[in-house]
């Protein structure tokens, strides 16, 4: 991949240390550093955080609390309760951000390409009509037009609309 020049990534760099152990139990973990993590909501059972590497502006994460790689040994109810929280996000994503689309799904284990493998999580990439083009197909790079930080504002204050506490 082609490296491009960001500075405004600096101020990332240099202000976040490497977490010990589990991101999302990290984030699970501190709920007084929820801004700052880029938390959207949380209830007792899982929390939406912004993708700090997103596909397209707006990519979230739904995440239980619990510490688990198997999707199939969550407890039902919290998987009922994760995707009432993914089709809530959708409208959040298509009212807010007037997206076209949107893609939502899981990357189980490391070969079923999640990036981060020891913790299930469900995304929510928005889409639009020509968010791709020649220089993600042929220069293996992606340009987005926008700050993530008012993305992420704006989420955040429109989150309670759509993720009123939420119980299982």
């Amino acid at each position: 991949m082609e490296r491009l020049y960001s500075p405004w990534r600096s101020e990332y760099v240099s202000t976040h240390k490497n977490i010990d152990g589990c991101v999302f139990c990290h984030i699970t973990n501190n709920p007084d550093d929820s801004e700052d993590l880029g938390v959207l909501y949380r209830d007792e059972y899982c929390f939406i955080v912004m993708n700090k590497y997103p596909y397209s502006p707006g990519h979230f994460m739904v995440i239980p609390h619990l510490h688990t790689d198997k999707l199939e040994d969550l407890d039902p109810e919290i998987w009922a309760h994760m995707t009432k929280l993914a089709q809530n996000g959708v409208s959040l994503l298509k009212d807010v951000l007037n997206a076209q689309g949107v893609n939502l799904g899981m990357n189980l284990g490391q070969v079923g390409g999640a990036g981060i493998a020891e913790h299930i999580h469900f995304h929510a990439v928005p889409r639009w009509m020509g968010d791709t083009n020649f220089i993600t197909s042929i220069g293996d790079t992606r340009i987005f037009s926008t700050d993530f930080e008012k993305i992420y504002k704006r989420l955040l204050e429109e989150a309670p609309k759509y993720f009123p506490t939420i119980t299982k």
